[in-house]
């Protein structure tokens, strides 16, 4: 029997959190959504988690903080971590890079491109 992968989504835009979750759910996803960075290290610490998508700017905490925060988590520390974000500077990409992305998703997205991206780092 197949596993169900379970993605941490961290976004404060509430209309692109909904349509970020429909779109995991539809593929098969567990989703577990966050409002910021804060409130998805606090979740992560009491789910099993499997990916963490998340944006950049957010409110309490960042999605740079984010990673590194889950990055120095024995449990999350290889787990795949795809920034999903307007930033598009090579300056942000570099920093998510050392924090610890696995891969980094300008906004707006196709569907179809962020589930091939999710499939490719899940290797599924």
């Amino acid at each position: 029997m197949t596993k169900i992968i379970t993605i941490m989504t961290a976004e404060d835009s509430s209309s692109i959190r909904q349509a970020v979750c429909l779109i995991l759910r539809q593929a098969g996803y567990n989703v577990i959504e966050a409002e910021d960075g804060m409130d998805a290290l606090e979740k992560m610490m009491k789910n099993d988690v499997d990916m963490l998508l998340t944006d950049v700017n957010m409110p309490r905490m960042d999605g740079l903080e984010l990673i590194k925060n889950v990055r120095s988590k024995a449990q999350y520390k290889f787990i795949p971590i795809i920034t999903l974000t307007t930033e598009s500077q090579m300056t942000k990409k570099i920093q998510g890079k050392e924090a610890g992305a696995t891969g980094w998703i300008v906004k707006p997205f196709k569907p179809e491109k962020l589930i091939e991206v999710i499939k490719k780092v899940l290797r599924r």
